[in-house]
């Protein structure tokens, strides 16, 4: 059994076979989809297609791209309430995003200081996303992250970080980037960190793996990452398998 911990099945790209991409995803071994929102409309549709699909679980919360998208504390008044519905396991995806700016960067960092506070009074864990803003997200999490778990998604940064999150409590998710030819100190983190702390995730549609790079990723494509794993740590694929998904269930409560 796999959990594909950081997926966005609420995407145009499955518009038209939502339903068969969830039943290959469990005849692959896929047990448990988390999808994620990235704005208050996108969290509002993760969560109709949890609460229609068995397996299926939601984050919401509000993509630094997005960051702009947030009006007011009503929509803070919102994510609060909507992590009390039984479906919705983390505040995700949230975070800093220094490569494409489509937000101001004060503004992303007061929204992620924001969102962090909301999944604080909550008692939730959040997904994070973290592009070209090491510093300002480790800062951040030293800051205001302080009691606080949960997955830091398609994790980029270097052992060093890797090393300093894990103190901190936080876990680590790794995509299809790692089965890249050109991933060159991702499999070195993830020989070295303790399984114990690894998160499997697809960012599906996005970052497909090999040897499906290049087309629509899914979940069911999770297993290609469980397997870089097993060979980059030299286990068994059910080892892998047993581990990440007790991780899964320990860290969002599944």
């Amino acid at each position: 059994m796999l959990v594909d911990t950081h997926a966005h099945l609420d995407d145009l790209k499955y518009e038209e076979d939502r339903q068969e991409v969830i039943a290959r995803a469990k005849a692959e071994g896929t047990t448990r989809i988390i999808t994620m929102g990235d704005t208050m409309e996108s969290s509002f549709n993760a969560i109709k297609i949890a609460d229609n699909f068995d397996g299926v679980f939601a984050g919401a919360g509000v993509h630094p791209q997005e960051a702009l998208s947030i009006q007011s504390n009503k929509d803070y008044d919102t994510l609060a309430e909507l992590m009390t519905l039984p479906k919705v396991k983390v505040l995700g995806e949230i975070g800093l995003d220094y490569y494409y700016e489509n937000a101001p960067r004060k503004v992303q960092r007061e929204v992620f200081i924001r969102q962090l506070d909301v999944a604080r009074q909550m008692h939730m864990p959040v997904s994070i996303h973290d592009r070209d803003a090491h510093g300002d997200t480790m800062a951040i999490l030293k800051k205001e992250g302080k009691g606080l778990t949960g997955s830091i998604h398609c994790f980029s940064g270097s052992y060093e970080m890797a090393k300093e999150l894990l103190k901190m409590g936080w876990f680590l998710g790794v995509d299809g980037p790692l089965t890249f030819k050109n991933s060159a100190k991702l499999p070195e983190i993830v020989a070295k960190i303790p399984l114990e702390r690894l998160l499997l995730e697809t960012d599906c549609p996005y970052l497909a793996p090999v040897p499906k790079r290049g087309r629509r990723n899914e979940p069911a494509y999770v297993k290609y990452i469980a397997e870089k794993v097993a060979e980059i740590r030299n286990i068994s694929l059910e080892e892998v398998a047993n581990q990440t998904t007790k991780n899964a269930i320990e860290v969002f409560n599944l």
